[in-house]
């Protein structure tokens, strides 16, 4: 059985993955960072689907957790798919955020995902899948999130500059940029705030998380997308 790990998936997107994998017949590893409840209903909501899964404490920000892991999964015999999901955000401008802020945002978001596919990289085998989870906002930028978005555009860059670590191997390296998706978050938002950014998206709603989800799944049943930024905005733009 091929194995994957998604990290940050004990809700919204992530999950969604988690689900997809599951059904496309994988052995899957789920972690999350700190909601315990989440984790909780995550299991719940995977149990519904297959038992071969397993979900996993892992804060991004702590390099002791991330070691944890990857021990772990280096007694594995293999790592056939990473979907790295996990990330936070920070809703702060230049003059506003802290030195370790700023840090914690690229630590999560950027530097723990380079070390574990480094420190995983021979437990990669050839034609396997890495999926990063990058965001429209490092496409479309946002004055009021600036660590958020120049993580997710490095993540975009980390995509597909590691196509050519992989060369030769057939395994594809790819990037999906969600825009606005109907996560448990983004469902706090106020009305008067949803509705301005319907304004902004052709298709006028966000997207759902299985329309991400099956972006994923384009990326790991197509062997010859490697190198892409899969923007997945419903027509996202400003206006």
């Amino acid at each position: 059985m091929k194995r994957a790990l998604v990290t940050g998936a004990s809700k919204g997107i992530g999950l969604g993955i988690a689900k997809m994998l599951l059904s496309e017949g994988y052995f899957v590893t789920v972690t999350y960072a700190h909601d315990e409840q989440a984790a909780e209903n995550c299991k719940n909501e995977l149990q519904g689907i297959s038992a071969d899964f397993e979900v996993l404490k892992v804060n991004q920000n702590d390099k002791d957790d991330m070691r944890r892991l990857v021990a772990h999964l280096r007694q594995q015999e293999s790592i056939d798919c990473i979907v790295c999901n996990a990330g936070t955000t920070l809703r702060k401008g230049l003059t506003e955020m802290s030195d370790e802020e700023w840090e914690s945002v690229m630590n999560v978001n950027v530097n723990a995902p380079v070390f574990l596919i480094r420190d995983l990289f021979d437990k990669i085998p050839n034609g396997s899948r890495i999926v990063f989870i990058g965001s429209e906002m490092a496409v479309h930028p946002h004055g009021t999130s600036l660590a958020y978005g120049v993580s997710k555009s490095a993540v975009h860059a980390l995509a597909t500059n590691l196509v050519k670590f992989f060369e030769d191997t057939n395994t594809t390296v790819n990037a999906i940029a969600p825009g606005f998706v109907e996560t448990e978050w983004q469902k706090t938002k106020p009305e008067e705030i949803r509705q301005n950014i319907y304004r902004k998206t052709a298709i006028k709603r966000f997207a759902t998380v299985e329309e991400v989800a099956d972006a994923v799944r384009f990326c790991i049943n197509n062997a010859f997308v490697n190198g892409s930024i899969i923007e997945v905005t419903g027509g996202y733009c400003f206006k």
